[in-house]
């Protein structure tokens, strides 16, 4: 999972500031959604083990469930927000910085699970989350720059791309683990249920935000190999993600990332010229420490208190 997140990271800054013609990012969100349909509908097909099962499934669950797939169109429209925004803040920013400061997703995840399943944080976690926010508030202070980068950044705009994607990823993971957690409901199925509502959801992004231009150009303009496989690792690293967390929880996946800011900062000072700062090297060193404090011993947060029924799937995904 490490290694996925990094290279889909450095994948996709290269393909957005390269000097190459500029693909739509809207189009490949979408083709993202239906990469991952397709492979959860492979999936459950080989879970279910019979075609009649296998119909009878998608009979009930999808095509006779309208509510159910209403319910999880809310994480769709969030993940697709999400999604969008992660392609404009590699756009202006660079993959390391980017990789550190979209950290922030884990207070913001944190937050959420108190609020919304009724969990309890340990005081150390808590120092962990807010150590987390210091390191990326000293990132951010004076941005590493990358000298091998030949498109116009804009850094404000950047940060505030990964401000709206963080409030997203927080929002929407733990929305997606309550509903899985509400049923016993099959981890794929819920996949194919969101992932259909995902599907509709870019589509309409896709007109609202380069209709025109897409008339013009076509829906695959500006493709090549690179955005084939950020499109790729993009999709394969979501459902990865998503039986990951099949044995943790949504916080527990954030704090997963030390080694990805690592192998992210490494890469971009190879390819892209990135020039560290002190307080970029403080900064993230103050972040990875605080993913190491959240792994020490703890109380379990992967059950959902108060008498809440939690299924035999502790799973979420993207």
């Amino acid at each position: 999972m490490t290694l996925v997140a990094a290279t889909y990271t450095i994948a996709l800054r290269y393909t957005r500031t390269s000097d190459k013609e500029l693909y739509f990012s809207t189009t490949a969100v979408c083709i993202t959604e239906v990469i991952k349909l397709l492979l959860s509908v492979g999936i459950l097909a080989k879970e279910t083990g019979n075609l009649g099962r296998f119909k009878a499934s998608l009979r009930e669950n999808v095509l006779g469930s309208p509510k159910e797939l209403m319910k999880l169109s809310v994480p769709s429209l969030v993940y697709a927000v999400q999604n969008n925004m992660a392609f404009l803040a590699l756009s202006n920013l660079d993959a390391a910085v980017y990789q550190v400061t979209y950290q922030l997703k884990i207070p913001c995840t944190a937050l959420c699970t108190v609020l919304m399943l009724n969990r309890t944080l340990s005081r150390l976690q808590w120092i962990s989350v807010f150590m987390l926010c210091g390191g990326v508030v000293l990132v951010q202070w004076r941005p590493a720059q990358a000298t091998g980068v030949v498109v116009e950044q804009n850094p404000l705009l950047g940060f505030g791309a990964i401000a709206v994607a963080v409030l997203c990823s927080g929002f929407a993971g733990v929305y997606f683990e309550k509903v899985l957690k509400s049923s016993d409901t099959s981890l794929w199925v819920r996949n194919i249920q969101m992932y259909l509502s995902g599907i509709v959801v870019t589509l309409v992004g896709v007109y609202l935000s380069d209709g025109a231009e897409i008339k013009e150009k076509g829906f695959f303009y500006g493709y090549t190999y690179y955005v084939w496989l950020v499109i790729f690792l993009a999709s394969v690293g979501g459902l990865y993600t998503s039986v990951v967390v099949k044995y943790t929880d949504n916080i527990m996946k954030g704090f997963s990332a030390a080694a990805a800011i690592v192998l992210s900062t490494i890469a971009s000072v190879m390819l892209f010229g990135l020039q560290i700062t002190l307080t970029f090297a403080l900064g993230t060193l103050l972040v990875c420490v605080s993913i190491y404090l959240y792994g020490l011993p703890r109380q379990d947060t992967t059950s959902i208190q108060q008498g809440e029924p939690a299924s035999k799937e502790r799973v979420s995904g993207v």
